[in-house]
């Protein structure tokens, strides 16, 4: 049951535009009960609520303006109060090679924040009802070249903390499934973001010749084919509109 988009309620943030809106398109079209956007911008939020509803029915979709950094106790409690959810899908995230601190806080931290404030809630060993987190990583978290170092640093170890957090021993115990999906280029602002004035070229080089370009329709769609296929821990890969594919990696056999 817990691979059914249907009938879940799911929270995504970032969710106003971009791969975040679509995701939430994709659940709803795959008869998700209700998806709750959080994003900052509260004209794109209304915006992309008022499209979903049309599309959808009125009240299929809900939007909570929200600062991920910051507004975690705030707004999950409300969300926690009026809704039974399923899935939480960490999707918000920057490009700012001109911040460290800022990349980490928003790609890294307030994901690992909002995952374990979830988990917390979902854990069916203390009386939760077990549920998905769902991080939306990258393919810049594993592959190799000198663009995008701090984005590059925080979507590895959003790789390195789903396997560990979703490591099946840790799911066995808690009921709560953890996954990730790492998009390949997609076409959306977050492409825009700082980098590095010397690695202005080469970026836009490889974006230009080196990669095919995706819309984030693509990744919406990969990313709920993902949720009904994926295991604890996995991490599967859309990119360049080709099938996602699973990330081959080791799991080291210990005991409980």
């Amino acid at each position: 049951m817990e691979r059914d988009p249907k009938n879940k309620v799911v929270v995504v943030t970032g969710g106003a535009g971009g791969i975040g809106y679509e995701i939430a398109d994709q659940f709803l079209k795959h008869e998700s009960k209700t998806v709750i956007l959080l994003d900052l911008n509260e004209s794109l939020g209304a915006d992309a609520v008022h499209k979903l509803n049309v599309k959808y029915g009125e009240g299929k979709s809900v939007f909570i303006k929200c600062d991920v950094t910051k507004d975690l106790d705030k707004v999950s409690s409300e969300i926690f109060q009026k809704y039974q959810v399923d899935v939480l899908v960490n999707n918000a995230g920057v490009l700012d090679e001109s911040s460290a601190r800022r990349t980490l806080e928003i790609n890294l931290m307030a994901l690992v924040d909002w995952s374990m404030k979830f988990w917390e809630h979902w854990r069916t060993d203390n009386g939760g009802r077990g549920g998905t987190v769902y991080n939306i990583a990258s393919i810049y978290g594993y592959e190799y070249n000198p663009y995008a170092v701090f984005y590059k640093t925080s979507k590895s170890a959003v790789l390195s903390f789903t396997r560990s957090l979703g490591h099946p021993i840790n799911y066995e115990r808690t009921g709560v499934r953890v996954i990730a999906l790492c998009p390949g280029f997609t076409d959306t602002v977050i492409l825009t973001g700082e980098t590095w004035d010397w690695h202005k070229e080469g970026f836009q080089k490889v974006m230009k010749e080196e990669v095919v370009m995706q819309k984030p329709e693509t990744v919406g769609e990969a990313a709920v084919q993902i949720f009904k296929l994926a295991n604890t821990s996995e991490t599967w890969v859309a990119k360049n509109n080709e099938p996602i594919k699973l990330v081959e990696v080791t799991i080291e056999e210990v005991s409980p």
